[in-house]
């Protein structure tokens, strides 16, 4: 049976784990504090694909690997966790990784972070216009991940076709027409993008992408601890990037990580050249406007 959307505000989200009535209170009640540290994404900006489509590109992948998880929210939560435990694995070994940094928008995550006392880490997948309004009062100090929307899309195709909690695509050249025009969960990643660009040059907020932070951990976690604040020792820095390999992370049943990972520009193996010729027209008219230096994968 095919899922459905649940709409807010012209927005569709999943049908599970969401209602109307939590996400108007997370935007208008919910008190964001100078202390949080926020850590966003559009969905599926780093996600795996499944088994089934993966088997062929085993080989090529094995020649190519970097031994870095290939999901991006997952992977900068576990990140910045290792940051806060200066590479001790204790904590992300003992702690779910949506009760570490719970997703507001849910409301698992909503109840838990009510609760929560001290600095706190937040995840979230929403748009700047349904973001807790008490944010833009505060030094809270935000993430902002990115990764080449052609992945996204490849990736969050596979993810949504399987989903029980939204409505499903029955083709992939169906998921082209509702990503290309925003119809699926989360709105338009093109509208997610530039909503949370406007606040590029603010001193609490830094933008990383995806392919950086795979290409080059080391310099990434290097980026991240500056930016909150956090020195950390050779030793620590160097057990952060061991705990937060692919290696490891597949062993931790805490870090909700599927024993697959995916290969950056894997698009180019679905994309007909049409689509390909029409997304990079919509890209080019959408993000005209916006530093080409954000977009490392361009």
């Amino acid at each position: 049976m095919t899922g459905k959307f649940l709409w807010f505000e012209g927005i569709p989200f999943p049908s599970v784990d969401y209602s109307p009535e939590l996400l108007r209170e997370v935007q208008e009640s919910f008190l964001i504090k100078d202390e949080d540290v926020l850590l966003l994404t559009f969905p599926k900006s780093g996600v795996i694909l499944k088994e089934e489509q993966r088997e062929k590109r085993r080989e090529e992948e094995k020649k190519n690997d970097t031994g870095r998880p290939s999901f991006g929210t997952n992977w900068l939560i576990e990140t910045v966790c290792l940051i806060y435990s200066k590479g001790d694995p204790k904590w992300v070994q003992s702690e779910p990784i949506w009760d570490r940094s719970p997703w507001v928008e849910t409301k698992h995550g909503y109840e838990l972070l009510k609760e929560k006392e001290g600095p706190r880490l937040i995840s979230s997948h929403l748009p700047i216009q349904l973001f807790p309004k008490s944010f833009f009062k505060s030094k809270a100090k935000v993430i902002y991940l990115v990764r080449n929307p052609r992945d996204v899309f490849v990736s969050g195709y596979f993810f949504w076709k399987s989903a029980k909690f939204v409505k499903r695509p029955q083709s992939l050249e169906q998921y082209f027409e509702w990503f290309i025009q925003g119809n699926m969960p989360f709105g338009s990643w093109f509208d997610h993008i530039r909503g949370w660009m406007s606040m590029r040059d603010k001193e609490n907020f830094l933008v990383l992408s995806y392919e950086e932070m795979k290409w080059d951990t080391r310099s990434t976690v290097e980026k991240i601890c500056q930016f909150l604040g956090k020195k950390l020792e050779p030793e620590e820095l160097n057990s952060v990037l061991k705990n937060n390999s692919f290696q490891v992370m597949k062993e931790n049943n805490m870090s909700n990580f599927s024993l697959l990972k995916g290969v950056t520009g894997d698009w180019k193996n679905y994309f007909t050249v049409a689509q390909a010729e029409i997304f990079d027209k919509l890209f080019q008219e959408k993000m005209a406007d916006l530093p080409q230096e954000l977009f490392a994968w361009e």
